[in-house]
């Protein structure tokens, strides 16, 4: 029996040493990476749902690493051709009607983006959740099926984050987004945006739908993936205001 309870004591240590191992911070980045790739294209619809009324906003975007972003509006026609640009460290939004481009100030940054549940910094985001957080894993849990990290992450004082506090969780075989959990400066549940209906798309395994829901109000917004490409060809070149007033 000795023997053997040596045995079970060093397994014991590799797996906790094994779980020690895992980077929190890392894995974050892997998800972020998995889910937005060195550079992408995507077809997208929106649908805000409220107690009186339904609303469906469709777009196509562009992203190029993490300082280049592009969203177009195709449709409904009120708001067809209205863009918004991230460069860098600056964000634009183009306004058809009016032929005119306004720069986002980061106090927009939190307000809802087309009057849906999702914020500006969601859609074109301005911080970033590898570098503007500290991270922690709290557990492993079985989430939907899947085995998964929760990971808490706290924003930096600095960092122009609207959140007391941020819960995560990431599957474990896949580093694919499956739900997170935004906590307001008390500590109270903000909103959930629940990632599922997961399929291959652009040659990776992914959410197809995220389903962002206010803890407070009987509302919601569902964003669903009709195309996705990655590795595309467009470069940093694409990404200025001129192409943004062209983009048909």
């Amino acid at each position: 029996m000795y023997p053997l309870k040596i045995l079970l004591a060093c397994l014991a240590l590799i797996a906790g040493q094994d779980a020690m191992a895992q980077n929190p911070a890392e894995i974050v980045e892997r998800m972020d990476s998995q889910m937005r790739g060195e550079s992408s294209y995507a077809e997208m619809t929106m649908t805000i749902e409220r107690p009186r009324y339904t609303r469906e906003v469709r777009f196509r975007s562009w992203s190029l690493g993490r300082d280049y972003s592009m969203i177009l509006i195709t449709a409904p026609s009120r708001d067809e051709g209205t863009a918004f640009l991230k460069r860098d460290n600056e964000i634009w939004n183009y306004i058809p009607n009016v032929d005119r481009t306004i720069r986002m100030p980061p106090s927009m940054m939190s307000q809802s983006w087309m009057g849906s549940d999702f914020t500006n910094d969601d859609l074109v985001r301005e911080t970033s959740i590898v570098d503007d957080y500290s991270h922690e894993i709290l557990r492993e849990e079985e989430y939907n099926g899947r085995d998964a990290w929760v990971i808490e992450m706290i924003p930096d004082p600095d960092a122009p984050v609207v959140w007391g506090k941020v819960h995560v969780w990431v599957c474990k075989k896949d580093y694919i987004q499956l739900r997170t959990e935004n906590f307001d400066q008390s500590g109270n549940l903000a909103q959930t945006l629940e990632l599922d209906r997961i399929k291959e798309l652009g040659g990776r395994t992914l959410p197809s739908r995220m389903i962002m829901t206010p803890s407070d109000k009987d509302q919601r917004t569902i964003l669903e993936y009709h195309k996705l490409e990655f590795d595309i060809s467009e470069d940093e070149r694409f990404f200025t205001q001129r192409n943004m007033q062209r983009l048909r």
